[in-house]
């Protein structure tokens, strides 16, 4: 946290999150603390879209200790009351566009003006900047939008550890300016403000995706860093055409390899990623241009962090768990766990030490005792030029008990026939991984984040 003092005595006139400085954010982030230390609540929640005045609150209420839960934008009112009853939480920080998720019991201070916050010339900093690595930061909310939801909580010392070890991978450049598309409430967001401060480097925040704005920000040179999901960058990467881009960070689902292909030819400096909320973002990565060979994997651990297989097959195909500093040390008022955290994913590790993730295991489709990888059937449709997003999921069947079925969602004005798709995947697949199902959809259901929401697929829609 005292990265931001830090860059406001020795670069105050750096650029720190859009136009400001890091002064700026300084005395914004003071400016707010003061009005926010009164408060007797060690947890407190934050509801807002990406903006300025949102990552100022956030560092305010983390520099006066405390918790801060940060809640998703797209949850309903009751779903919101649900979460703070459940972590004790009484009031809420808010922008004024959010005013109305939330109920008339719960205590609520509304934003301040940006202009407001920046114009206060006072600058007495009477703040205990350090925090002991079991301190906890914030708190994320897993699988909220299902009504069902583990709190996360992330503590200092998993900050620390990711923020240094990405900077030892990802490098540093004082030309560094890191895109932030995906919300501030999500991990995702977060660790670019956090990596971003303790690197001293700059930040540029959009209050949603706009794809004109982004092309706009990276065919000027302004940015030269993003972190983005599969979906976002299918949808620019046809457009780019120039651009200074070092590090474009790719997770949160499984990559078409197709678009993995299209970006190579234009030498898009992707990195593949994977992580979780429970570690701090990502924990694995590696470039795909610096090893094309492993474009299949995930990549390699970050410095500090391991990856195990539990219960492995003979082909060494096992459940993966991740073990070191960014790892969480258990969900709230739940069991804690050893620092051996179990993803819930199956794959395997190469003789090189790269990791790589065949299936979520609760994706996995056991049909007839044979085990189907809806990764496997996904990245061969996506072959399909026509193909613009698809899922492979598992649905009841009396003899296999299990049968994959196959959405897929077409580029405007493309198409192709349910028999042609199965005919195309007969050719490369055994006959009890070709799905028994296709059905044809304008597009698939996706969260805030851009994930496709599996759950939502059905045949009889």
């Amino acid at each position: 946290m005292d990265w931001l003092r830090y860059g406001a005595e020795h670069y105050p006139n750096r650029i720190c999150i859009n136009e400001y400085t890091y002064n700026d954010i300084y005395r914004g982030v003071v400016h707010v603390a003061r009005k926010l230390e009164p408060l007797e609540a060690t947890r407190i929640a934050i509801l807002s879209d990406n903006s300025v005045t949102m990552a100022i609150y956030v560092l305010a209420a983390m520099l006066v200790h405390k918790e801060v839960l940060l809640l998703n934008v797209h949850l309903k009112p009751k779903e919101i009351e649900k979460q703070l009853a459940q972590l004790d939480i009484t009031t809420v920080l808010h922008s004024i566009e959010r005013r109305d998720q939330l109920s008339q019991s719960i205590s609520t201070i509304v934003f301040e003006s940006l202009e407001c916050i920046l114009s206060d010339v006072e600058t007495e900093d009477t703040f205990d900047w350090t925090f002991a690595d079991s301190d906890i930061a914030a708190i994320m909310n897993t699988s909220a939008t299902t009504g069902q939801f583990k709190s996360v909580p992330l503590r200092w010392g998993q900050i620390r550890a990711h923020v240094q070890a990405s900077k030892e991978v990802l490098g540093k450049t004082e030309q560094d300016n890191w895109l932030m598309v995906l919300p501030l409430f999500h991990v995702s967001g977060l660790s670019i403000l956090m990596r971003s401060l303790y690197n001293g480097t700059a930040v540029t925040i959009l209050p949603k995706y706009d794809e004109a704005q982004v092309l706009k920000l990276i065919e000027s040179e302004h940015i030269n860093m993003m972190s983005l999901v599969p979906t976002i960058l299918t949808q620019l990467e046809p457009s780019i055409t120039h651009h200074k881009l070092r590090v474009i960070l790719l997770g949160g689902e499984f990559i078409p390899m197709a678009l993995i292909d299209a970006c190579e030819k234009k030498s898009l400096p992707i990195y593949k990623t994977y992580g979780m909320t429970e570690t701090f973002s990502q924990s694995v990565t590696f470039s795909v241009l610096d090893y094309p060979h492993k474009r299949d994997s995930v990549g390699k651990p970050l410095p500090g962090m391991q990856v195990r297989i539990d219960k492995p097959d003979a082909d060494g195909v096992g459940e993966i768990h991740l073990i070191g500093p960014m790892v969480m040390t258990g969900y709230i008022d739940k069991e804690p766990i050893d620092g051996d955290l179990n993803t819930d994913d199956i794959g395997y590790v190469d003789e090189d030490g790269f990791v790589y993730i065949l299936n979520r295991r609760k994706d996995l489709i056991i049909s007839g005792g044979e085990n189907i990888y809806p990764k496997e059937l996904e990245d061969l449709v996506y072959t399909l030029p026509s193909v613009k997003e698809c899922a492979v999921v598992p649905v009841p069947d009396p003899k296999w008990g299990q049968v994959a079925a196959l959405f897929v969602a077409f580029h405007d004005g493309e198409s192709m026939t349910t028999d042609a798709i199965i005919s195309f995947m007969t050719k490369s697949l055994a006959k009890y991984k070709v799905p028994k199902y296709v059905k044809i959809l304008p597009a698939l259901p996706r969260n805030g984040t851009g994930k496709i929401v599996r759950n939502e697929l059905r045949l009889e829609d």
